[in-house]
């Protein structure tokens, strides 16, 4: 069974942290919203495992069970 990757797992986090916030610039809350959405979504279909997905859900909300 996969387990979610908690630890750092980006080649180069700076630049994909920097390709992150371009991806946002210029661009209103509400359109900022929808691609956080979208990207949400297209990061989930790749993953595909609704186990790793669950414990994302719970480190992402701060679930301490």
């Amino acid at each position: 069974m996969a387990k979610l990757v908690t630890q750092p797992n980006i080649a180069g986090p700076d630049d994909f942290y920097a390709e992150l916030l371009a991806l946002h610039d210029g661009r209103d809350k509400a359109e900022s919203d929808a691609i956080n959405a979208r990207l949400i979504l297209l990061l989930a279909n790749h993953i595909g495992d609704r186990n790793v997905l669950h414990e994302a859900f719970e480190a992402a909300a701060g679930d301490k069970k």
